[in-house]
């Protein structure tokens, strides 16, 4: 079976501890249930651990996150604003919150530096990445390069916003809106 582009195997089963288990009643062929999904207490902060580090040396242009003190399960980061969008030379804060349940479940972000009013990035897509097309093999990284990338392209089909969506295709008007509602880092 294949969840989350994980391959498990159910089908493993000792012969003898069938054998001298199985009764009339449990000869009959049964449907198999899921193994729940349990993590490791270590296994969460050596995976951020390695997160860090790789996050450290990947040299992503406008991405950064960094442990809020000895809490590996709190993030503080930073993304730039894209080069050619309204929001270029924009450092935008991000506080992310990482799940005990990480990486079956995904941190939770806030941005801390702006009105998400007239942050014209789709929610909706976010909100999607971050639950129903969450994986596994996501990590911290991908999470800020997937935020960077919608704030310069926004989905305009489906707005959180409607007034920012019509502010967008003025692109010098948007720019305006987005620096007088900016809190510099």
């Amino acid at each position: 079976m294949t969840v989350n582009g994980i391959s498990e195997s159910h089908d493993h089963q000792d012969n003898n501890t069938s054998a001298r288990t199985a009764s009339p009643a449990s000869t009959t062929t049964k449907q198999r249930l899921p193994m729940a999904r349990s993590v490791d207490s270590q296994s969460v902060p050596k995976r951020l651990q390695s997160e860090l580090m790789a996050l450290m040396m990947c040299g992503d242009p406008g991405i950064s996150a960094f442990p809020d003190g000895d809490n590996i399960f709190s993030w503080k980061g930073t993304i730039t604003g894209s080069k050619d969008t309204v929001y270029e030379g924009m450092v935008y804060k991000l506080s992310l919150s990482v799940p005990t349940e990480y990486p079956f479940k995904p941190p939770k972000v806030k941005f801390d530096t702006i009105n998400l009013g007239y942050l014209h990035v789709d929610f909706g897509c976010i909100t999607v990445l971050m639950t129903d097309k969450w994986s596994s093999a996501c990590d911290v990284r991908t999470v800020l390069l997937s935020i960077q990338s919608l704030l310069g392209e926004p989905n305009n089909d489906s707005p959180l916003n409607t007034q920012a969506a019509a502010l967008w295709s003025n692109q010098e008007e948007f720019r305006k809106m987005v620096e007088k509602l900016y809190k510099p880092a």
